[in-house]
């Protein structure tokens, strides 16, 4: 007796047309999808660990004018991407197209720029969280805040990243439900935030001083706030803040092969998480702004160290409400570090799938529940290793009046932006290079990409420029007050990878690497293509 073989989805066919068979759990629904990227961009983490280095570079204006304005070409990035997925929908989303579009080195390449930040994205976020969760824990007990050091930070950093793991290997279904909750956690909890930053404080700033005021606390030109220094070196290092809160939008490609009708909900996965983010955060940013209550001790606060967002916090809120806030961003960034997580082990699987990791054969297996458990756990563990140097405390100051900075935490941001968004120049460029002999999928942007393609290269290459530049003057050799521990290592790490990658493409594996192998018969294939 004979039985038929049931007919493939959609999804299943394209996937095979694509040269894979289906080996993840297809039960992504669309909203899902839309929810990591949404939870991986994280208004609740970005706006809050971030925004120290806006206000030092630019100030008020940095936020006020340049949220809107860097998060429209992020847009137009985002769009570009979009297109892309829609046609090929694949868990190696970025790296894959590019193999696709310009042959192996491309993709050899936009794999590994790709991976590097989206582990420096899990990295940061990870961190950014163990701080605010200590924060969290020092605003509940005094004797906890009395005794805060980087020591502490770290280990709650490593246990995180720990149970972030664990909640990755357990089960695709559920960090597909956590996602979801993840959204409207972000939505309810910045919603609240904006309402109390408007009810509860006694003061408020005034409009002027929101849209105008500018500040200059990196160390640049003397302070200066006006000149060719702060508005063509200080202010765009401001735009990290930006830059780098709505990143991780790739998510929703790399969890495409678990998602349903993916070449629609991924690409709206990508374009509708960047939006509503960037609305979200201006508002959520315009509303912290709203309750300065002392410019100078906001200053005076991220100059020793502290947050920027949680001084202005302190100011214009008690302490319940205050807790409250903190409560509700730490959370937020939990929920962000998870979906990183399974974004970045996305990315491990598909790039080991194809041989392209060291160790391949470990990462790119996948366990009873249809989890790339094992590349779950290489990305938290070298996330956890780039981010030794935040042991290491940089006092700009001296004892008796210590500036202490995050100069670590803001180079793993710098290496996660670069990192990303070179990787999606990539493919972007290959697009249009490739013009109207590139076949669309459902979702395509039409005649429009010859210009938008253009658009999204150009601001990549300008915010990777800046980004690799050092924060601070005494973090230029030469300098008279350089030191190594305030280097920028972002070039160093980003630059390592990629000299490591092309010794290694020349010696090696371009000889081997022929980009993504195909886990289905040929025949199939040929078959899709009659």
């Amino acid at each position: 007796m004979t039985t038929e073989t049931p007919p493939l989805s959609e999804d299943d066919a394209l996937l095979a047309k694509l040269g894979y068979k289906q080996e993840l759990s297809r039960s992504w629904s669309g909203f899902s999808n839309f929810a990591i990227s949404f939870s991986i961009i994280s208004i609740l983490a970005g706006c809050f660990t971030t925004f120290g280095q806006a206000w030092s570079n630019g100030g008020p204006i940095a936020i006020t004018w340049g949220w809107p304005v860097i998060s429209v070409f992020i847009l137009i990035i985002g769009f570009t991407m979009s297109e892309l997925v829609s046609a090929y929908p694949t868990s190696g989303g970025i790296y894959w197209w590019a193999s696709k579009l310009g042959g192996p080195a491309a993709g050899f390449y936009t794999g590994w720029l790709n991976l590097i930040g989206l582990i420096a994205v899990t990295a940061s976020v990870a961190y950014g969280a163990a701080n605010f969760v200590d924060i969290f824990f020092g605003l509940l007990s005094k004797s906890w805040a009395a005794h805060y050091s980087l020591q502490r930070v770290f280990i709650e950093f490593v246990v995180i990243l720990v149970l972030a793991a664990l909640a990755n290997i357990f089960s695709s279904h559920l960090l597909a439900v956590v996602n979801n909750i993840s959204v409207w956690w972000h939505v309810a909890g910045a919603t609240l935030i904006i309402v109390v930053l408007i009810v509860v404080p006694d003061h408020h700033q005034s409009v002027g001083w929101v849209l105008s005021e500018r500040i200059n606390n990196s160390g640049y030109d003397g302070g200066a706030n006006s000149g060719v220094m702060f508005w063509f070196l200080v202010l765009p290092l401001g735009f990290l803040l930006t830059q780098y809160t709505i990143t991780g939008f790739d998510a929703s490609a790399h969890l495409s092969e678990e998602t349903e009708a993916a070449s629609d909900a991924a690409a709206k996965g990508i374009w509708r998480s960047i939006l509503y983010s960037a609305i979200g955060g201006w508002i959520l940013l315009l509303a912290l702004l709203f309750a300065v209550k002392d410019q100078q001790l906001v200053t005076d606060g991220i100059n020793v160290g502290l947050y920027g967002s949680d001084v202005i916090l302190n100011q214009a809120l008690g302490k319940s409400w205050h807790t409250i806030v903190i409560g509700i961003s730490a959370a937020g960034q939990l929920f962000c570090t998870t979906a990183c997580l399974t974004s970045a082990s996305r990315m491990t699987f598909a790039f080991s799938r194809d041989g392209a990791i060291p160790g391949s054969k470990i990462w790119s297996k996948v366990s009873a529940t249809r989890v790339p458990a094992n590349a779950v756990m290489f990305v938290a563990v070298i996330a956890g290793l780039i981010t030794l140097p935040a042991l290491i405390e940089v006092n700009f100051g001296t004892a008796d009046a210590p500036i202490i900075l995050p100069t670590a935490f803001y180079a793993v941001v710098s290496v996660a932006v670069i990192g990303l968004y070179l990787a999606f120049a990539i493919p972007i460029f290959l697009r249009w290079k490739h013009g109207d002999k590139f076949e669309a999928g459902a979702w395509n942007n039409g005649k429009k990409y010859k210009w938008m393609n253009l658009v999204a290269v150009i601001e990549i290459v300008v915010i990777c420029i800046y980004f690799i530049l050092p924060l601070y003057p005494s973090g230029w050799p030469g300098n008279a007050g350089f030191a190594w521990k305030f280097v920028n290592y972002a070039p160093l790490l980003t630059g390592g990878v990629i000299l490591a990658v092309t010794i290694w493409w020349f010696a090696s594996a371009r000889k081997w690497f022929t980009g993504p192998k195909h886990t289905i018969d040929e025949a199939v294939i040929k078959a899709f293509d009659d």
